[in-house]
């Protein structure tokens, strides 16, 4: 899964990845597509979102800040990527809260396609059916690894996508091959829009590695942990805030050395 320097392509290509996301998170992933070596653009108008895609090396949606006028643009610009051939990550941010909510990610689900779907493990459920307890963009807890694995796969068989659910372990799945990913620390979920920038990396290396989604969405994962635990190790001391701002500079020094170095992942 490492064979391929895929953060030396994304510095020397410098993909634009184009967000369809939540107001709560953009800069964060605009600034860690950024740190990465990517180039973000966020245009969310009905009336340039399709013509956008066309530019784009990968689209994100992420549906945690919903209105009617950007459901419409998600739409325009996921058809466009579809017909362009070009990957989309689906962001399920805060499903299983409210119908309106669910109705619009499996709609999206059911009419874009999506290439990669990434969630905590409640909206993962939630996509299937399954009620937790989690609340709002909380991860739920007391569902066993098991079940989430199967779930995952499950989802992945149901959907045609890659399925990624974030936790204390993150589970990547492609219904038939699947990655467990042990990087990462408990501090990522005190700080909001750890979720977001991991999509915004995830559309990231998709858009250099198009025949291998698997392993690219595998790599964004294992990277944004391994960040994740840098900037603790580094800044935890000092607060949230510091190690909010320590994961970004930490994406901003990544190499492909220190990712075979501290990426911990099995496939089962």
């Amino acid at each position: 899964m490492f064979v391929r320097d895929l953060i030396q392509e994304i510095r020397t290509t410098r993909p634009l990845i184009h967000h369809l996301t939540n107001y709560v998170t953009v800069n964060d992933c605009a600034n860690i597509v950024l740190a990465i070596g990517g180039s973000p653009v966020m245009a969310d108008a009905e009336e340039e979102v399709a013509e956008m895609v066309t530019l784009a090396s990968s689209l994100v949606i992420n549906i945690g800040t919903l209105n009617r006028r950007k459901v419409l643009s998600m739409f325009q610009a996921g058809e466009a990527a579809k017909k362009h051939n070009i990957p989309i990550v689906f962001d399920p941010t805060g499903v299983g809260a409210t119908s309106y909510r669910n109705d619009i990610a499996k709609e999206i689900i059911k009419e874009i396609r999506p290439t990669v779907i990434k969630g905590n493990a409640s909206e993962i459920l939630a996509l299937l059916g399954i009620k937790s307890k989690g609340k709002g963009v909380d991860a739920c807890t007391g569902t066993s690894m098991n079940t989430l694995i199967a779930g995952t796969k499950q989802l992945s068989e149901l959907t045609d996508a890659i399925i990624v659910t974030t936790g204390a372990i993150d589970i990547i799945s492609n219904g038939k091959q699947t990655i467990l990913v042990k990087n990462g620390v408990r501090a990522m979920s005190l700080v909001t829009g750890t979720g977001c920038m991991c999509s915004s990396l995830i559309g990231t290396f998709c858009g250099v590695a198009q025949q291998d989604i698997l392993s690219a969405t595998a790599m964004a994962v294992i990277i944004m942990g391994i960040s994740g635990e840098l900037a603790w190790d580094k800044e935890g001391s000092r607060g949230l805030g510091h190690f909010h701002m320590g994961i970004i500079d930490a994406i901003g020094e990544m190499n492909h050395d220190i990712l075979k170095k501290y990426g911990r992942w099995d496939k089962i």
